[in-house]
Parts: structure tokens; C-alpha cells; sequence
């Protein structure tokens, strides 16, 4: 897994690689604005291609890693324009060398307002304006370049970050460019995966410009951007001599008086995803429904109230069920939530020694009374969009202003794996590692993609994989499925079973 550092921390990398490694800051630059002329040339430069190619640089050394860039195109042929925000005179250290190399090289440099009176057609651009340091909004001249920028219909690329996004919050530091693609170097900084700046970002490339790998391995540990490498890694096996029972039993506690669609979602999701057997606990007067709609699946008739709702007394025969035939169970998806439903899922928490997903209404079950959660004796992910985490936490401030900490904090507060959904999905660990997920799209926000994601974390637990593990190889591969689908059905048309049809997919995308 890669490393999700700050700009602070990508800095001391910087420094000790020149410092006590005698890699000069030249080359670190010159092999940047290599990695991004390598970018170009694969992904847009056809030998027919006589798109005019716009380099924006900035004073630093963001604007000289674009310096390098355009006499590197220039140098292949390619026509190219520099177009400067600062003085020549201004300029310093290694900026001031590559800009002095480029002007002897016959690039040809522009001050940045003919940029802004003119309108180029075809090109591309290279955002080299902003690194990754800024801390505070862009001032007046670059938020003009910036917002004439995105209007234009040019293919962007960044250089390290999109100028005017924070690169440790993702921010939007008044205006920031829209890139369609993003080379950064060495390590994957935060912004480029928090939301806004994800979104900005566009697609995301890490080059290795040649920090030694021992300080790319001694960057503060805590972030990580998860990938597909990774979730092959994680997959579980399936060896020839096997039965069902190697996969595990499931038991799905779910559904209500007319939600019994989440508790089936989840349940197909789960054996999608590999467990060997998925038991639905359902309201014993919801029986005959289930019945008629399942095929793989089995029930458990639980105690209920008589209107379609568990009762309180469903809880002995869970706990006996776990006791002799589970492995995992996941509650919540379609539940309904009441006082009862509430001491239903608390009186779980404490009483069951296996594994424990918690959606939905599970979670709605047990807002403002997270405290239960420190006396399980099994290990517990929730599952929350930021709506339910606000509610865990009864607390009025947004969730979405740090998602990271907002996870941590909990998970390292009660002693749970938490799966915070969103752009990225945060997966923290009761010991504060964090977990971003790369997957996903804006098509799976649609009704029931949430019980989806439910049962096939269960299915990863049930086949023995750690809760760490399932929570984070969980949101990997319900984001891949959601991803195949949209290509597939277009986002706008995506639904909850579109994806549990593409698992299959996804899963054989990873493992071939």
C-alpha cells in the first residue's frame, strides 16, 4: 500500500534526499518534468497530434519542474509556450537555472497576461503554477489564470497537485484548477484524494523521480491509499478440497414491514462475495414473504412484535444461532429503529463473541449511546454514511470538514473498525492506521448500494479475513463492481442490484 503523506512530511523528503542522500535538487526536478513529458507523450501526442501544448509556471519549484517540461517538449518537436506569472528577475535557485536552460533551448516565454488575452484552441495545458505548500487562497492574478483554465476546453495536467487545492485537506483555497490528469511524485499526498480535491485531481499517476525507497518507507506511518495490488493480496483463497463450511455462515439480522428488499440485496451481495452460507433473521410474521423470494438463501424466523418488527426477545435465539452455527453477522439494513430495536442491538453488542457488522438502522439503533460499543468481546465495523456518523456522534459540526480525524477519533475511541463512506472512503482501525479507498462513483448513490457493501464485508469476515481487512478489501471491491456497472449501465441508471450482477466481475478483474 502507498504511503498518503502531507505536504510537510513530503518536504522532509524532499530535504534529506538532497541533504544527506547528495541528490541534487536539479536532478530531483529535471527527472519530474521527465516523468510528465513521459505522461504526455503516452496519453495525448500521436505522431499526427499538432496540438499546441500551454505550459503555466508559477516562482517555485512547481514552476520549474515546468520549465524542464517545456524544453523537453520543445526539444521533440512539440510547440510549446511558457507563460510566467512572476518577473524572470524574481526567480531562484533551481526554478531560475531550468528557466535560464529553457530560454537557451529557444522555448519561448511569455509574461502570463498575453495568456490571458488570448484563446488558444486545441491544446494542452500544463498546470505548473502552485505546488504543494500553499497555504493560503491564490491571489487575484492566478485566480483569473486558474478560472480561464477551467473554461477552456483544453486537456489539463497537473504537476504535482491542481494549483489552488490543498494538498493536506483537498480543499479549495478559493479557486483551484480542474485537471483531467495528475502526476505527483514519490508519494500520493492527501488532497489528491479528499473530496474536493479528488475531484480535481482527476486521474492520478505516482512517479518515482528517484527518492531512496528506505525515507519513502520512513514517511510517518498512519495514511494509506489502498489499490488494486493490494486487494489481490487480500483475496481469499479458495483450494481445491473445500466445502461450504470452509467459507463460513453468515447470519444477516435484517429487514422490516416493507424493507425487506435491503435484507436480500445484502444477502445475495454475500454469497456473491464468497461465503460458503447466508442465513436471513427475519420477523417471524415476514416469513412466508422471504420465503418466496429467496433461493440460496436461508431464514431463521426471529420473535417480532406482530406489525413486521423485531422484538427484544430476538436476541436469545441470535446469540444460540452464533453460538452453534455462525461465523459472522451483520445486523441493520431495513430494520426500523425504536427503543426496542435499540436495546435489541445493544443487548448483541455485548452478548455475541464472533464478528459484527453494523449498517443502517444498526447504527441509528445506537446514536449518542457509542459507549455500549467498548464492551464487545468480538470485533465490530460500522459502516456509516456521514448522515449516520453525525448521528453516532450526536454532534452538530460536519463530518465532511475531516473526515480522517473524524474516523479516527472514533474508531480509537470505541475500539471499532469504522468504514466511513464517501469520497474517499475512510476505513479506520482501532489503532489509528487510516485507509483510503480508490473505487467507486458518483452512480452508487442510489438506495441500497449501502446493505450491498453490508454483506459482502460479512462474506470477507466469514472466509477469515481479519476486520481490518475485510473492511478495507470490502470497500475496495464494492467500489470496483460499482465502477464495472456504471461502464455498463451509465451512473445515472446504476442500481443497488447492477452491482451485486458485477462482483463476479470485479473479483475475476483482480485474481486473472
Amino acid at each position: 500500500m502507498l504511503k498518503v503523506v502531507t505536504a510537510n512530511e513530503m518536504q522532509r523528503i524532499d530535504h534529506v534526499t538532497i541533504k544527506k542522500y547528495g541528490l541534487s535538487g536539479l536532478v530531483l526536478m529535471e527527472r519530474a518534468g521527465l516523468s510528465v513529458v513521459e505522461k504526455i507523450n503516452k496519453l495525448f501526442i500521436q505522431d499526427t497530434d499538432k496540438r499546441k501544448i500551454i505550459v503555466l509556471c508559477g516562482g517555485g519549484n512547481n514552476g520549474g519542474d515546468g520549465f524542464v517540461i517545456a524544453r523537453l517538449l520543445n526539444e521533440q518537436g512539440e510547440d510549446v509556450e511558457v507563460y510566467l506569472t512572476v518577473s524572470a528577475r524574481s526567480l531562484k535557485g533551481d526554478a531560475k537555472i531550468n528557466y535560464d536552460a529553457a530560454k537557451k533551448f529557444g522555448v519561448k516565454i511569455y509574461p502570463m497576461p498575453k495568456f490571458l488575452r488570448s484563446r488558444p484552441l486545441n491544446t494542452i495545458i500544463v498546470d505548473a503554477l502552485l505546488g504543494t505548500g500553499l497555504s493560503k487562497e491564490v491571489r487575484p492574478l492566478l485566480s483569473r489564470v486558474i478560472n480561464k483554465v477551467n473554461r477552456m476546453s483544453s486537456l489539463v495536467v497537473s504537476v504535482d497537485i491542481p494549483s489552488g487545492i490543498s494538498s493536506d485537506t483537498g480543499l479549495v483555497m478559493g479557486c483551484a484548477v480542474k485537471a483531467g490528469q495528475t502526476v505527483t511524485f514519490g508519494l500520493p499526498k492527501r488532497g489528491h484524494l479528499l473530496y474536493p480535491g479528488a475531484e480535481h485531481t482527476g486521474r492520478l499517476f505516482v512517479e518515482d523521480i528517484g527518492f531512496p525507497g528506505k525515507l519513502l518507507e520512513s514517511a510517518k506511518k498512519g495514511v494509506y491509499m489502498f489499490q488494486r495490488n493490494d486487494a489481490l493480496e487480500m483475496l481469499p483463497e479458495r483450494p481445491d478440497y473445500s466445502h461450504k463450511g470452509t467459507y463460513g455462515h453468515v447470519l444477516l439480522v435484517a429487514g422490516s414491514k416493507g424493507k425487506t428488499g435491503a435484507a436480500l440485496m445484502a444477502a445475495r451481495a454475500c454469497l456473491r462475495t464468497g461465503a460458503g452460507l447466508v442465513t436471513i433473521g427475519v420477523p417471524e410474521t415476514l416469513v412466508n414473504t422471504f420465503q418466496s423470494r429467496v433461493t440460496e438463501e436461508m431464514i431463521l424466523p426471529l420473535p417480532d412484535r406482530g406489525d413486521g418488527t423485531f422484538s427484544y426477545s430476538a436476541a436469545d435465539t441470535i446469540i444460540d444461532f452464533m453460538k452453534k452455527s455462525g461465523t459472522v453477522m451483520a445486523i441493520g439494513p431495513g430494520m426500523s429503529v425504536d427503543n426496542e430495536i435499540s436495546r435489541l442491538v445493544a443487548s448483541l453488542i455485548t452478548g455475541l463473541e464472533k464478528p459484527v457488522v453494523i449498517d443502517a438502522d444498526g447504527l441509528n439503533a445506537i446514536a449518542g449511546k457509542t459507549g455500549i460499543l467498548k464492551k464487545s468481546r468480538a470485533p465490530i465495523i460500522l459502516t456509516p454514511h456521514p448522515g449516520e456518523m453525525k448521528r453516532l456522534l450526536r454532534s452538530k459540526q460536519e463530518v465532511e470538514v475531516d473526515r480522517i480525524g473524524t474516523a479516527v477519533s472514533f474508531a480509537k475511541r470505541t475500539g471499532t473498525y469504522l468504514l466511513l463512506k464517501g469520497v474517499p472512503t475512510v476505513v479506520a482501525t482501532p489503532v489509528g492506521g487510516v485507509f483510503l479507498n480508490t473505487t467507486g462513483n458518483p452512480g452508487m448513490a442510489t438506495a441500497g448500494t449501502g446493505d450491498v457493501l453490508t454483506g459482502m464485508i460479512a462474506a470477507l469476515l466469514a472466509q477469515k479475513l481479519t476486520a481490518g481487512h475485510a473492511s478495507i478489501l470490502g470497500a475496495y471491491l464494492h467500489g470496483l463492481a460499482g465502477d464495472m456497472a456504471a461502464v455498463k449501465k451509465g451512473g445515472r441508471s446504476l442500481t443497488a442490484s447492477d452491482i451485486i450482477k458485477a462482483i463476479p466481475v470485479a473479483l475475476r478483474s483482480i485474481s486473472d
